[in-house]
């Protein structure tokens, strides 16, 4: 387990919806300092215990540059992501490729940067934000993206173990954020889920589900197909 108590933070996509609340909750549970990291650092709020910092997780460049000056790094949070969900098959190959960039490289960069300062500080946690939908393939390349990321979430987590670091897979559903704000279904507040995190984080969970549909969507993986997919149930298989 890791707790926030005195750490540093460091959260990509730091600047709206889920990645502002994370900074608020590590914020509220006694982080030490908190790196708030965005492509664009002036779109960061002030406070006396927040860094902004500019990085873009698609840029190598970037990511080492902000390894310079954060060396007592104890918990890193891989928020940032694109949703662009475009078909696989018939979809732009481009906004595709885009899409892996930030979804799945970008925290792949970004840890492989960061995890050494964890493990050079004694050890912490690495918290990685993935979705429902990388359980559930219909939001088409974002979906793959995601999946790619939880798979990769399971990687981290098995090569990161013997160096005293904690990896935790973050699943959710709708939130209330501006991705979700043309949809009329129950969500939950970002807040609300930054605070699970943590907790989740801080009691040693490895994965934390966030909300219902989560939690029904991963113990229906068990289960045959068509309980995920019923559209698969009026296909005529020759």
């Amino acid at each position: 387990m890791t707790t926030i108590q005195d750490r540093t933070v460091l959260v990509t996509g730091s600047n709206r919806g889920l990645g502002r609340a994370l900074v608020t909750e590590a914020l509220a549970r006694g982080a030490r300092t908190v790196y708030a990291a965005a492509r664009d650092a002036s779109t960061i709020a002030d406070h006396p215990r927040v860094v902004p910092v500019t990085m873009d997780v698609t840029d190598p460049e970037s990511i080492y540059a902000a390894a310079e000056y954060v060396g007592d790094l104890g918990v890193l949070i891989n928020n940032a992501g694109v949703f662009l969900g475009e078909s696989p098959l018939t979809g732009d190959l481009g906004k595709m490729r885009r899409e892996l960039e930030t979804n799945l490289f970008g925290p792949l960069n970004v840890t492989r940067t960061f995890a050494p300062i964890i493990a050079a500080n004694g050890g912490g946690a690495v918290l990685n934000v993935h979705s429902v939908l990388s359980w559930l393939a219909v939001g088409g390349s974002y979906s793959v993206s995601k999946a790619a990321v939880w798979s990769a979430t399971n990687a981290m987590r098995l090569e990161l173990a013997e160096q005293n670091i904690q990896v935790v897979g973050l699943h959710l559903g709708y939130m209330d954020t501006d991705m979700t704000a043309g949809l009329d279904v129950p969500k939950i507040s970002a807040l609300e889920v930054a605070r699970l995190a943590f907790d989740g984080m801080e009691s040693g969970a490895r994965e934390v589900l966030a909300d219902d549909v989560s939690r029904t969507v991963k113990a229906a993986l068990a289960g045959d197909l068509e309980a995920l997919y019923p559209q698969l149930t009026a296909q005529v298989v020759a």
